[in-house]
């Protein structure tokens, strides 16, 4: 066991904000090790969040990184290779996915510790890339649908007709699926070159933003919107509201000032339709053991962006920033 606490290990790390691609370097650091309640991965695979990004731009500063150098990355899959003296239940060499502690990071490397508690088996079927592509995007995506709209995945709910804007991004292409599990009518939102990607996701209506009528929002066979999951940025409450049923909802995963003040005077104003900004603060496994046996039985899939080496991790990085990406962005380890 001494023997692979001492050894190095090859990451990816930064030690300033700002500086995108560019600001990442190579180093060679210890083999971290695992607390009492936590595991020691050998990563297989890592998947990049728009929010990595955004901390190394510095918008959770002071908070998030809590120290630099910080190696970036929370969404992995990978092997059991030690565990602490509190956990029960994994072993070394159990396939897993975990979500990393997003104030400490570590998903660009070539070991990490994760918390028990936020570690799911692995199956066989599921690919580590595959894996590794759920925890933050499909675990929010989850959030919004089950948890603040309601909706029921065995389809056991009400009709409900279900927007999702940026429909082929990383969080977008996971909520079509998800919508589409339940009772549901989905419209997506994408570019031109998207469109027959979202609908092979199951989406029954796709609007190209680019367009008037895509800008607009509107349904193109006239559907109001009972839930929103709006994954996309700049897009105006005054845009939403007129396609929204009576009780609709807007659930903003990127939320910023304007929209913190929709949902105050919404909520003052006693608006029945309402803006809902959306925080992801996983608290246990359960839902994200629950996306590992979707994509198990083949009911979600990950969609690969593009899959990037540890020592081409600055590409990856440079893809995510471009803000295009359809699926998710993977470095393999």
């Amino acid at each position: 066991m001494a023997r692979i606490l001492t050894k190095l290990m090859r990451a990816v790390q930064y030690d300033s904000y700002g500086g995108g691609a560019a600001g990442l370097k190579h180093v060679e650091v210890p083999v971290p090790t695992p607390d009492k309640d936590e595991v020691l991965l050998k990563l297989e695979a890592t998947s990049l969040n728009p929010v990595d990004l955004r901390f190394q731009k510095g918008v959770a500063r002071p908070f998030i990184p809590r120290k630099f150098p910080v190696i970036p990355g929370t969404d992995v899959a990978g092997e059991v290779v030690e565990v602490g003296p509190n956990v029960v239940k994994f072993k070394a060499g159990d396939k897993v996915v975990a979500l990393l502690n997003p104030l400490i990071g570590g998903g660009l490397a070539e070991y990490a510790v994760a918390k028990e508690s936020l570690t799911v088996p692995r199956p066989e079927e599921v690919s580590a890339a595959e894996g590794a592509g759920l925890p933050i995007a499909a675990l929010t995506a989850h959030k919004a649908l089950v948890d603040v709209a309601g909706l029921k995945l065995d389809g056991s709910g009400p009709r409900e007709h279900i927007l999702v804007t940026a429909a082929s991004g990383g969080v977008g292409h996971y909520a079509v699926q998800l919508a589409k599990l339940g009772n549901t009518h989905v419209t997506g939102t994408c570019g031109a070159r998207n469109i027959e990607f979202v609908k092979s996701l199951g989406a029954d209506e796709v609007l190209d933003y680019t367009t008037p009528e895509g800008a607009a929002l509107k349904s193109p066979s006239g559907q109001k919107y009972d839930v929103v999951v709006h994954c996309a940025r700049g897009v105006s409450w005054s845009t939403f509201e007129p396609n929204l049923s009576d009780t609709g909802k807007v659930i903003d995963l990127t939320p910023g000032p304007s929209s913190m003040c929709t949902y105050v005077l919404k909520k003052l104003t006693f608006s029945k339709k309402q803006l809902l900004p959306l925080i992801l603060i996983p608290k246990g496994d359960k839902e994200l053991k629950l996306l590992v046996r979707l994509v198990k039985e083949g009911k979600l899939k990950t969609v690969f962006d593009s899959k990037h080496p540890l020592s081409k991790a600055q590409d990856a990085w440079a893809k995510s920033l471009d803000g295009h990406a359809t699926g998710k962005i993977i470095v393999e380890i």
